[in-house]
């Protein structure tokens, strides 16, 4: 694609990077056919080639954003499929990334709308904030048709209908490893995830100090900046990941450090993305290091080996997140645990499409987010599973709403496979009964 713009906006190095990204776009409109928003709306605009082309006259022509650009964007769920897709190597991350920060400096929003943007940036972040309004959501949900605003509605619907005790295994602390220590990893805690589901966690330090690794919740960690940083929120985004990379850089300084574990996919593709984020900061060689060490859980379990395990009479239907298959590159290994940890795993059609959760999409974009989920529900109930794997607490929460079968994160599975308890959900909601 050609570009045309001038010298003195090519000295900003996050036009260079776009223009770079923008002239490797041949337009040939593959991306169209694995992106869920032109599936669903069929508006060329609403493709990633229509995104591209937005962006680009909004930055070539240097005007604030308008309207009609703002409405495609945020109507992107930063799925990553299309980049999966692109034979060019688009890199439409970084691209779509930057617009929103572009449009978060230049665009006037509704004031309602601000509004918001703005609590989900100050709520969702912090586990204490976002369990005080799950609470308070719990209370509202009843009267949830009353509600005007869809977007309003689908937060009150998000609330479960059970919140779970704060975890003491999510304060910092060192938990050691089973036997002899083979590796030194720094956990991710998450932030929404603390509120939502605290048995992710707990599995995960089960199972990491069982196959030998040494698990540090650093002090001073928090969110990874990935909700803030999707709303083109950067001082808010890249605030939350300094943090951690001087909490981990600290964790390194003590000990070494050979993984940052990451066990929400979406938190991942963000943490593994620090070097890009923080580049020219005085933290850039830090967040680059950092990013180096960054892996998903399944990425670490492998590393560590995990014990074959005899069948479990599950069928289990593997969802895989968009942040895990398109943003990192994971799409086998998750599954192969799976299989060599005893279960029977399936994968449904179109595997490949976003469920509609993607951060705070499922609340910003009800209408399309439900289509998608409807869609997503319907290809994996129809593979007939006693259950439902994903490595992405958005997923879980947007899946479980409408799947009719338990909902678990594949490291559940994967502890409890190799001597940790029964995953809670499948209790409650009555899974086949298995060997214990």
């Amino acid at each position: 694609m050609q570009t045309s713009f001038t010298p003195e906006q090519l000295a900003d190095p996050a036009i260079a990077r776009s223009n770079a990204i923008l002239r490797s776009c041949v337009h040939c409109g593959m991306c169209t056919a694995t992106c869920p928003t032109y599936q669903v709306l069929g508006d060329e605009l609403d493709s990633p080639r229509g995104r591209i082309y937005l962006i680009k006259a909004m930055l070539e022509g240097g005007r604030p954003a308008d309207a009609r650009t703002v409405t495609h964007i945020d109507r992107c769920l930063s799925c990553l499929a299309c980049m999966t897709t692109c034979p060019s190597g688009v890199h439409y991350m970084h691209l779509v990334d930057h617009a929103r920060a572009y449009i978060e400096r230049s665009y006037r929003r509704p004031a309602g709308e601000r509004a918001l943007r703005w609590l989900l940036a100050k709520v969702l972040p912090h586990p204490t904030r976002f369990r005080l309004a799950l609470l308070a959501a719990k209370v509202g949900r009843p009267f949830r048709r009353l509600v005007p605003d869809a977007r309003l509605r689908a937060m009150l619907e998000m609330a479960p209908r059970q919140i779970p005790p704060v975890s003491r295994n999510d304060d910092p602390q060192t938990f050691p490893a089973a036997g002899p220590r083979r590796m030194r990893v720094a956990l991710l805690t998450g932030c929404a995830q603390r509120a939502l589901n605290t048995d992710i966690n707990d599995a995960t330090i089960r199972l990491l100090t069982r196959l030998g690794a040494e698990v540090v919740v650093a002090e001073g960690m928090g969110c990874c900046g990935a909700l803030t940083h999707h709303m083109g929120r950067t001082d808010d985004s890249h605030a939350a990941a300094a943090a951690n990379i001087r909490a981990w850089g600290r964790v390194r300084a003590a000990g070494g450090l050979d993984a940052v574990v990451i066990n929400t996919s979406g938190c991942g593709t963000t943490v593994k993305d620090y070097g890009h984020m923080m580049a020219g900061t005085p933290l850039a060689e830090e967040a680059a290091a950092i990013a180096a060490v960054a892996r998903d859980v399944t990425e670490v379990v492998a590393a560590l080996g995990l014990p074959e395990g005899a069948p479990k009479g599950l069928r289990v239907a593997y969802h895989a997140a968009c942040s895990l298959q398109h943003g990192q590159k994971i799409r086998a290994l998750p599954k192969e645990l799976l299989v060599r940890a005893g279960f029977a795993v399936v994968e449904p059609a179109d595997a490949h499409l976003c469920c509609g959760s993607a951060g705070t999409y499922n609340l910003m974009q009800p209408a399309i987010s439900a289509e998608l989920r409807a869609r997503k529900v319907a290809t994996l109930r129809a593979t007939a599973p006693d259950a439902i794997a994903a490595g992405n607490i958005g997923c879980m929460m947007q899946i479980g709403a409408a799947a009719g079968v338990p909902v678990v994160h594949t490291v559940e599975l994967l502890d409890w496979a190799t001597g940790g308890p029964r995953p809670r959900a499948l209790e409650a909601d009555g899974a086949a009964p298995l060997p214990r």
